[in-house]
């Protein structure tokens, strides 16, 4: 990873880190923690009324999100979900609840404070299907073809590496499974610069992709049945946008043997950790 792709990572972890603090320890006696202040587009307010209702109030104040991936995903018992970038649980413990006890619902996380956040979250749900990881979303810590369904909640637009990032979720779907997450997308039209000018890397604008440049890295991950719908505008040329896809049963041999290559090394101490087994 180059230098400036370290220090936009470190970037968005700080941010990430205070929002975690802020909802943590700057919560009201009468009424639970005040929603982190975010702009019109993202936030807990994207979740129906009875949705929020159902979660403890710290996950619903911690969702920057840009949309409700739980809403697009069609979710059913007994499926194993991954939530990349989980932050404070709200996408995990909503999914948990769609899955049932017979299913399993991962959360990943680079932040620990978020994780600490989270899994007190679980606890006050009193949701024991659920487990939250420590990792980054290119590197995902789980073995191949042991999950269902990947879900995640403004969280792609924010890496340095999507292709890594898509080859990782390719490998760790099993045959047939699918891709259901909400993620900022640019207009073909805007340049890298123009997306920049309109709002910066960490507030999930600078670093999104295009539809086309979206569809096409799915596309080059081995997806099928790429569809990204534009769900509602937060900036001028940029959308919130729920984005699926779903890995062939039969893969592709080229695709395959990429993401098991950039994975097997290091996931199989990962593997042990987390007890998942394909």
């Amino acid at each position: 990873m180059t230098e400036p792709s370290t220090d936009l990572r470190e970037t968005v972890r700080m941010r990430y880190a205070a929002a975690a603090v802020q909802v943590t320890e700057g919560g009201t006696a009468c009424c639970g923690p005040a929603a982190i202040e975010v702009d019109e587009g993202f936030g807990g307010a994207l979740y129906t009324a009875d949705e929020r209702e159902r979660l403890p109030a710290e996950a619903v104040a911690a969702s920057l999100g840009c949309g409700n991936p739980t809403a697009v995903a069609d979710l059913g018992p007994g499926e194993r979900v991954l939530d990349l970038g989980s932050g404070g649980g709200i996408d995990v413990l909503l999914s948990a609840r769609r899955v049932g006890p017979a299913g399993k619902v991962y959360g990943l996380d680079m932040t620990e404070e978020m994780l600490a956040l989270a899994s007190a979250n679980r606890k006050k749900a009193g949701v024991t299907n659920a487990e939250f990881l420590k990792g980054t979303i290119e590197a995902i810590p789980l073995p191949a073809g042991t999950i269902d369904v990947v879900i995640s909640n403004c969280v792609i637009n924010l890496s340095t590496d999507k292709p890594a990032v898509f080859a990782e979720i390719f490998r760790v779907l099993a045959p047939g499974g699918r891709l259901g997450v909400f993620d900022v997308v640019s207009d073909d039209a805007l340049t890298p610069d123009q997306r920049a000018e309109r709002g910066d890397h960490v507030g999930c604008v600078a670093g999104a992709l295009s539809f086309t440049e979206y569809r096409r890295g799915l596309e080059a991950a081995g997806f099928t049945e790429v569809e990204i719908a534009p769900a509602h505008p937060v900036a001028d040329g940029m959308h919130s946008a729920a984005v699926r896809a779903v890995k062939p049963r039969t893969a592709p041999t080229e695709a395959v043997e990429a993401a098991e290559t950039a994975g097997s090394t290091d996931h199989a101490a990962s593997a042990c950790r987390t007890g998942v087994r394909p």
